[in-house]
């Protein structure tokens, strides 16, 4: 007997003759199967052709001159977008809260007619015309998002083959990435707690050196893992985020997903 997202996906599947291909149980709960996408904004979001917006959920899309970056990449993923979904049946997965400030939804997107591509999030990091972009609240596809991300960039697909979107090495980042999403790595050289805010510094100098910040409010989710953000101290990771620059070049990590570690 199937029981709980099994019997669910069974149920919807049988109803609306999609999902041919079984869906990753980081997904999320079915919201809609068979729903057909009848075009893709500017800004990545899917609209169905009942006129709902679907936000493309763990994923962002090259934005051009926005990354300090040639613009055919964002012209590409847009194209590569709309060749996977436009006039498909998809299935959208989701987990509350399911929209966002705009009132898209937040959802996993799968087109179950195409075996090879059926995860729309995967296929475009596999294709090197995505990022792997985590929200704080959706971090239960992060392996998988990362694992499609890392076979691109370690194979120049895309993105990776531009040094715009080069990973940056941490005592390599200045004032002209700031306000750009970026990967940054480096071995952290400190790591300390003041006023319940983490400080991970990669450089002996804190007012000038890249530093990884984690607020009070997000310490929750790092301590929700058992990780203390001390034990980073030492170790050679991977962050992902914003740039800002306070005291040096910043990024703040909301959850453990945010920060990679590449050796321990």
């Amino acid at each position: 007997m199937k029981t709980g997202f099994a019997a669910a996906l069974a149920l919807a599947c049988a109803a609306q003759g999609a999902c041919a291909t079984p869906l990753p149980p980081c997904a999320g709960g079915i919201e809609a199967a068979g729903v057909e996408v009848s075009r893709v904004e500017k800004n990545g979001a899917l609209i169905l052709t009942d006129g709902r917006a679907i936000h493309v959920e763990g994923v962002l899309l090259p934005a051009g001159a926005a990354d300090h970056a040639p613009d055919y990449f964002a012209g590409q993923a847009l194209n590569t977008l709309s060749t996977l979904t436009h006039g498909r049946g998809v299935t959208l997965t989701a987990t509350p809260p399911k929209e966002d400030r705009y009132g898209r939804l937040r959802a996993q997107v799968f087109a179950p007619d195409n075996a090879q591509d059926s995860w729309i999030q995967v296929a475009m990091l596999k294709r090197g015309l995505a990022r792997v972009s985590i929200a704080p609240d959706r971090a239960q596809c992060a392996g998988e998002l990362y694992a499609a991300e890392a076979q691109a960039r370690a194979a120049r697909y895309g993105i990776w083959s531009n040094p715009a979107y080069a990973v940056r090495a941490a005592s390599a980042v200045g004032r002209a990435d700031m306000g750009t999403f970026q990967i940054v790595a480096g071995r952290v050289l400190t790591a300390t707690l003041k006023d319940g805010r983490a400080f991970l510094d990669f450089g002996a100098d804190w007012k000038t050196d890249f530093t990884v910040v984690i607020s009070p409010a997000d310490m929750a989710a790092f301590h929700a893992r058992g990780i203390d953000p001390r034990d980073y101290a030492g170790k050679t990771v991977r962050v992902r985020g914003w740039l800002e620059w306070r005291d040096g070049p910043e990024i703040e990590a909301a959850v453990p997903e945010d920060i990679e570690v590449t050796n321990p």
